[in-house]
Parts: C-alpha cells; structure tokens; sequence
C-alpha cells in the first residue's frame, strides 16, 4: 500500500515537472523571439506578452493531471 502511494506520487510529480520543463524550453525560444520583435516594432508588445504566455498553459496542464492523478488514486 505505502509503495503504490509513493508510485502515484512519482507519477504525478513526473506528469508536472516534464510539462514545466517543456514549457521552460518553449518559453525560452518565444520570448527571445518575442523580444526581439518589440525591439524593432514596439506595436507587437501584445502580440509578443500573449505569444510569451501561452506555453504558461502548459504548466497548467501539467498541474491539472497531477492533481487528477493523485485524486483519482486516492
């Protein structure tokens, strides 16, 4: 029982630190992009911040499966 609870644990620890890595790369190339591009033209600051923010909602869909993951196993 104790090592079914900690591989559940591991399971959703996994599903959230490979999303938030996947989102730390994707916002790495974005945001340099980004910046870059309001550089040169400070209108695409909008543009860039909401370009910027969308991997953020790969966090979120990290974060969301972990807690289905530990909701639903205990």
């Amino acid at each position: 029982m104790v090592a079914e609870a900690g591989l559940i644990a591991v399971g959703a620890s996994i599903a959230f630190g490979l999303s938030a890595i996947a989102a730390g790369i994707a916002e790495k190339q974005i945001g340099a992009a980004a910046v870059g591009a309001m550089a040169e033209k400070e209108e695409l600051f909008g543009k860039g911040l909401i370009l910027t923010v969308i991997p953020e909602t790969i966090v979120i869909f990290g974060l969301v499966v972990a807690i289905l993951i530990l909701g639903l196993a205990g």
